[in-house]
């Protein structure tokens, strides 16, 4: 997946107000589209119905059922909704003089490609039906959020000592670690075949000889040096965790004792160490079926006990946490303000109130 921010999943904007606000806008008095492509117009720019109908189809993939007529509607009023969010968002970047420039949507494309080769990368361009010109325009969109963001949101979250130690004091049993636990990636391959891949190759072994091949390959490359998150990312295929280069966070050593063998392997390792290449089997009856093989990265150990405010990791994540909350709370008041502020006319909505649905 190209690492762009969606237009379907815009941060900090909860779910009940899109939900009033295609009420709110319906219900105001129906308007005359300025022509059948025009789905929405915020402060006079238009959202057109190819734009919403590319992302829909996006998000769609291959399902298993299409949706119903109402859920696809439900699914493209939601979809609208975002892309309306959005362009206030850029509407107001552009006024305080915070679009991304060429040269930073350049250097954002190069990191990308930098986790694919050529033909990986035009491959998802493909899936993802895109030209370069459109995925510069959505890094772009994507850059410049993130700028007004830090400039008006993120700037002005604050948080100071004092409210960190008021908040362990509040939560110091959360610090007691009663086992220890292990900060774990993982590559995996596995020999069924599926029709979600979640690498970005685009890359499923189908059998158990291709899964044991590639695995092979996988182990020859970190061993030659490369990285194991652009491996995982690049090539495991647990979609779980390959998004997250193949991190699947901590895991608490009882719940790891649940399969022996990477227990005892994961145990021997120090930190930035990995096992050896390990089956991974299911339990079939009295059987255990061989389902693929798994490569683990240990990337720290946190051993039982109480651990102290003055303990550096400790801080830091009351900070974050702290930060998260704050910057949500304020993103969340921020977004309203500026929905509140634009001119929207949401034509969709309309039709869909007008008709009685579809």
């Amino acid at each position: 997946m190209f690492s762009v921010r969606s237009v379907h999943a815009i941060r900090g904007f909860p779910a009940v107000v899109v939900a009033a606000g295609l009420l709110t806008i319906s219900l105001s008095g129906c308007h005359q589209a300025p022509s059948p492509d025009v789905l929405a117009t915020v402060n006079g720019k238009s959202i057109l119905q190819a734009d919403v109908d590319r992302v829909y189809k996006q998000n769609l993939g291959d399902p298993a059922q299409p949706p119903s007529k109402e859920e696809a509607a439900t699914q493209r009023l939601n979809i609208l909704h975002q892309m309306i969010v959005d362009e206030i968002m850029q509407q107001r970047a552009a006024k305080l003089n915070l679009v991304a420039t060429d040269e930073e949507v350049d250097a954002k494309l190069t990191d990308m490609k930098a986790l694919a080769t050529q033909e990986e990368f035009n491959q998802q361009l493909k899936q993802k039906n895109l030209t370069l010109e459109d995925l510069r325009r959505e890094i772009r969109r994507s850059l410049t959020a993130t700028k007004l963001q830090n400039k008006e949101i993120f700037s002005k979250v604050n948080i100071s000592d004092a409210q960190i130690s008021t908040y362990y004091a509040a939560h110091k049993s959360d610090f007691n670690l009663v086992e220890p636990q292990y900060h774990l990636a993982r590559i995996v391959v596995t020999n069924e075949p599926s029709k979600q891949v979640a690498n970005l190759q685009n890359n499923k072994a189908t059998n158990d000889a291709e899964a044991k091949k590639k695995i092979q390959m996988l182990r020859n490359r970190l061993e030659a040096g490369e990285d194991f998150q652009s491996v995982a990312a690049r090539f495991s295929e647990d979609p779980a965790s390959t998004s997250n280069g193949g991190d699947f966070g901590f895991i608490p050593e009882s719940q790891l004792q649940g399969d022996s063998e990477v227990y005892n392997a994961v145990t021997k390792l120090k930190a930035g160490q990995t096992t050896d290449t390990m089956p991974m089997v299911r339990a079939e009856g009295a059987q255990r079926k061989t389902v693929g093989y798994a490569i683990y990265l240990l990337i720290e150990k946190r051993p039982a006990g109480q651990r102290q405010l003055n303990d550096p990791n400790v801080q830091q994540s009351i900070r974050q946490g702290l930060r998260n909350a704050q910057a949500q709370l304020l993103e969340t008041a921020y977004n309203e303000m500026l929905y509140n502020e634009a001119k929207i006319h949401n034509y969709l909505a309309e039709q869909v109130l007008k008709a009685g649905g579809v």
